[in-house]
């Protein structure tokens, strides 16, 4: 594939394409689910499940690479989660609402999977390597703008229908009809925006060769066994943190949660931590192509993690003090109460985030090289998702045990193994460092 296709034109909501439907099935789902009266021991374990068509994507990433171009791939998937975006909002008003979603999410999920799977190969065919680190920091970007956009403004949309119409289920039918139609408008635009030429079949069908060889093949990696371990345990802490994160925001103090509004959550993530992920994300991808990823893997690893302590914070003093934000814009006014310090929490983590998620993806992106490197980077990814969902399966149970003080305290400890395991990788320590032809160019 060229690869004068200006990416700048298609990278972008291509990712964001990749990232919306992610976010609403694993995440948005948790606090739909939440204030529609589910239990946390029922989110933590049922929506965890929702991570298993990740888990095993690279079962059927081969078809992917060997059947069809991955655009045409990509935008029938994107269409068919549209649809099913669109049922789920019909069926929320329902009696039997929790089966039905999940059972469409579940599908969803299949077609989120498939359309990473597609997305991912596209972007790795159609740029350089040197290209690939540059845009890594954007395209991260964009993909965790998706899920502040699913946690912040979709959740600000619901918690303002919540209020106009006193009405959960109303309100969240008509937030799920919305997503539907976002999807439609980014499936409408990938389909302009996308380079159309693509890799013959013939092409990566040489690549690609067959099934069983493409798989077998990963598993011959040099440090494969501490590889695995590496990318399972990785997100240990991060898995358990994502599913209880939001309960403990809505939850009432007497639980131990800090009892904002869903209107509130949409708005912190939505605004400040939207801002926040975006100058982490762009900062992760610059530091990576001046530094090579070996500089930077420890120290934005630790800038991902150490964050987690904001919240052990938050749990135990449960700050009240508010802040009121007026702003008079003549078409509409903002009139805002927001507490500093949870406001500061989520920045701080947010930014963390974006500077250091942009490191595990670029090592995933490196364990990847080689032939068959679509499918291989699909494996990883494959195991990064078991690593999500084996752990989130439990954090109700955990969290329920523990109360949210301890909860948290247990997340932070969970980072450590992560940590210590990325001390003995071996990689070339300038991997994604910008060339010095680049550098000129």
């Amino acid at each position: 594939m060229a690869t004068d296709n200006r990416p700048w034109y298609w990278i972008p909501l291509l990712n964001f394409a990749s990232g919306f439907p992610y976010v609403i099935i694993i995440s948005v789902s948790v606090l739909m689910y939440k204030n529609l009266g589910i239990s946390n021991e029922d989110i933590g374990l049922y929506t965890s499940l929702l991570y298993l068509p990740w888990v095993i994507k690279p079962l059927w990433s081969p078809f992917i690479d060997l059947h069809g171009t991955k655009r045409k791939w990509f935008l029938s998937m994107q269409l068919f989660i549209s649809i099913a975006f669109l049922l789920v909002g019909f069926i929320i008003p329902t009696s039997q609402f929790f089966l039905l979603s999940l059972s469409i999410f579940w599908v969803a999920a299949f077609a989120s999977a498939s359309n990473d799977v597609a997305s991912d190969g596209f972007y790795m065919l159609a740029l350089s390597k040197d290209q690939q680190s540059f845009f890594l920091g954007i395209r991260s970007t964009f993909y965790r703008a998706s899920m502040l956009t699913g946690n912040g403004l979709i959740i600000l949309l619901a918690g303002y229908l919540e209020q106009h119409y006193a009405n959960t289920q109303k309100a969240w039918s008509y937030t799920m009809i919305f997503v539907g139609l976002v999807m439609i408008f980014l499936t409408i635009y990938n389909y302009f925006s996308t380079p159309k030429k693509e890799l013959t079949l013939e092409t990566v069908v040489k690549e690609e060769k067959n099934f069983s060889t493409v798989f077998a093949s990963f598993f011959k990696k040099k440090q494969i066994g501490l590889i695995l371990a590496f990318i399972l345990l990785f997100r240990l802490g991060e898995s358990q943190l994502l599913k209880m994160l939001t309960p403990f925001l809505v939850d009432k103090k007497t639980v131990g949660g800090l009892e904002l509004t869903t209107e509130n959550v949409g708005l912190i993530y939505g605004t400040f931590g939207l801002i926040a992920l975006t100058i982490g994300g762009i900062l992760g991808g610059i530091a990576i192509s001046k530094k090579g990823l070996g500089y930077c893997m420890l120290p934005m690893i630790l800038i991902m993690h150490l964050p987690i302590i904001g919240f052990v914070l938050l749990a135990h003093f449960q700050p009240t003090t508010l802040i009121n934000l007026y702003l008079d814009l003549n078409l509409f006014t903002i009139d805002w109460s927001f507490n500093p310090y949870i406001t500061a929490v989520v920045i701080i983590e947010q930014l963390g985030y974006g500077i250091g998620f942009a490191a595990f993806m670029m090592y995933l992106i490196y364990v990847a090289e080689g032939e068959s490197k679509t499918s291989h980077y699909s494996i990883a990814t494959g195991f990064m998702a078991l690593g999500m969902m084996l752990p989130g399966m439990l954090s109700g149970y955990i969290q329920e045990y523990l109360g949210y003080g301890n909860f948290f305290i247990w997340v932070f400890l969970a980072t450590i193994p992560g940590i210590i395991l990325s001390r003995y990788l071996t990689f070339p320590k300038d991997f994604g460092k910008k060339s010095e032809q680049e550098k000129t160019n």
